[in-house]
């Protein structure tokens, strides 16, 4: 789905700024995408997107 429509991320773009680039909030996950916040209406979605997986990349840290 997407999520930041100025920018055209999307919810698996974030994912994978997390689980593979290290980020750990919304805006470190935007600026390893390329681009920061534009308009910020995606900003509490974004940030949910992050929260959901960063539990995930710490089981992957642990194995």
């Amino acid at each position: 789905m997407y999520v930041c429509l100025c920018n055209g991320y999307t919810d698996r773009d974030i994912r994978t700024a997390v689980r593979e680039g290290g980020v750990s909030s919304a805006e470190e996950a935007y600026m390893s995408l390329g681009n920061g916040f534009c308009c910020g209406a995606c900003r509490d979605c974004a940030t949910s997107v992050v929260e959901e997986e960063l539990p995930s990349r710490r089981l992957l840290a642990a194995e």
